[in-house]
């Protein structure tokens, strides 16, 4: 992550100085301008580092929040500046002309302007969860008295810490209880791989205490819930070093979770629901988890069976085991643009639904997100499952 942080700052600083050098129009004014934004541009751009290397303080997830902030602009700006430069380069080539200095400083004021404005774009738009809704017809019986329907809210990669923000939570909460579910499940990252760094936590807690579920809130812990050293928002820690924090643990006991670790509960309605350890980082430094086999051997095959697991993997094996319905999340949906584009490549269901070797599979884009806190091409999402059962029709 780091060699690949430093090449995107390399490309950035080379194709910004060479068109300030090539703005001829205005030489005098660009050698002052070039006095001025390299060093900023530095700053800023140790804020991740300095995120990572500081220990446990204040300074430590301002350094954090703030480089996040920052590597969501560079990735655009430097993406716009590196396309326009090499499209100009091209159509001049084929001209058989030499770039003029204004174009250059043209190329520079576009990927400024449009960087500027996909950024602004994308941190108020990654605020505003909306809701998507399915249908889904589970050809297994539900048991008696208790209705042949169930509506189902999933959410995931609430990623809270230092960027996130409790009024989007407290906005998700009215969301879900709008659609007067009956039951609620979180598929893992809840935590953004610190707990030290959530600014007030008790606020957070209250807000998800507030969900309206018939059944309860369930859910399961994903690869970030766990206490690791970031850089601009990603892992550089071992899974070797990886632990969940008795805090951890606690904030979900507190916000009214109910945490499934590679084990099962039978509704009142008899429906099934497994819960899975996360497959990267189980959360005691290991990867150990149940196969799908061995978690659904002691489950009623002839009852609804649900699987909520962090990450869409292991569909096959899940049919095979007897599941019909997984909810995943994980993927973000790709967050931000061209993100979206490869993420499907990826997965075998990348977001939203898809029948799989005759699994059902949801995965949520889901509420927040990770690294950069933006979301362009890309929607916040709580995600509503209407589940009709067999003898439902």
């Amino acid at each position: 992550m780091l060699a690949l942080y430093a090449a995107l700052l390399a490309l950035v600083a080379v194709l910004t100085d060479r068109s300030l050098r090539r703005w001829r129009s205005a030489a005098g004014r660009i050698r002052s301008i070039r006095k001025y934004w390299l060093i900023p541009c530095v700053l800023l751009s140790l804020l991740p580092l300095a995120g990572a290397l500081l220990t446990d303080m204040p300074a430590r997830y301002v350094c954090q929040a703030v480089g996040n902030v920052w590597l969501g602009f560079v990735i655009y700006y430097g993406g716009l500046l590196a396309v326009l430069s090499i499209a100009g380069a091209v159509i001049h080539a084929l001209r058989g002309e030499r770039r003029g200095g204004k174009l250059h400083g043209a190329a520079l004021c576009l990927s400024l302007c449009g960087a500027l404005a996909l950024f602004g774009y994308g941190l108020v738009h990654a605020q505003q969860p909306r809701v998507v809704s399915y249908e889904l017809s589970v050809e297994k019986p539900a048991a008696e008295g208790e209705g042949e329907e169930m509506t189902l809210v999933l959410i995931g990669d609430l990623h809270l810490g230092v960027n996130s923000r409790p009024s989007t939570t407290e906005r998700m909460v009215e969301l879900i209880n709008a659609e007067s579910p009956d039951l609620v499940v979180v598929a893992g990252d809840i935590f953004t791989s610190c707990y030290e760094g959530l600014s007030h936590p008790e606020r957070y807690a209250e807000a998800l205490r507030g969900i309206r579920s018939r059944y309860g809130v369930y859910a399961v812990y994903g690869n970030h819930d766990v206490e690791e050293t970031l850089f601009g928002g990603f892992a550089v820690a071992p899974v070797s070093r990886a632990f969940r924090s008795g805090e951890m643990e606690a904030f979900c006991r507190d916000s009214g979770f109910v945490m499934l670790t590679d084990e099962i509960v039978t509704l009142p309605n008899g429906v099934q629901l497994a819960g899975r350890i996360d497959g990267e980082k189980a959360g005691d430094g290991t990867k150990d988890r149940m196969t799908p086999g061995e978690l659904l051997s002691t489950a009623d095959h002839h009852a609804p069976i649900l699987v909520l697991q962090h990450e869409p993997v292991e569909f096959g094996m899940l049919a095979e085991a007897g599941a019909d319905v997984t909810m995943c999340g994980h993927t973000h949906a790709g967050q931000i643009f061209p993100g979206n584009l490869i993420v499907p490549l990826l997965n075998e269901n990348g977001w939203g639904y898809r029948r799989v070797d005759g699994l059902d599979t949801f995965v949520t884009a889901g509420v927040g997100y990770y690294g950069p806190p933006m979301r362009v091409g890309t929607d916040s999402e709580i995600t509503v499952i209407n589940m009709r059962f067999k003898g439902g029709e």
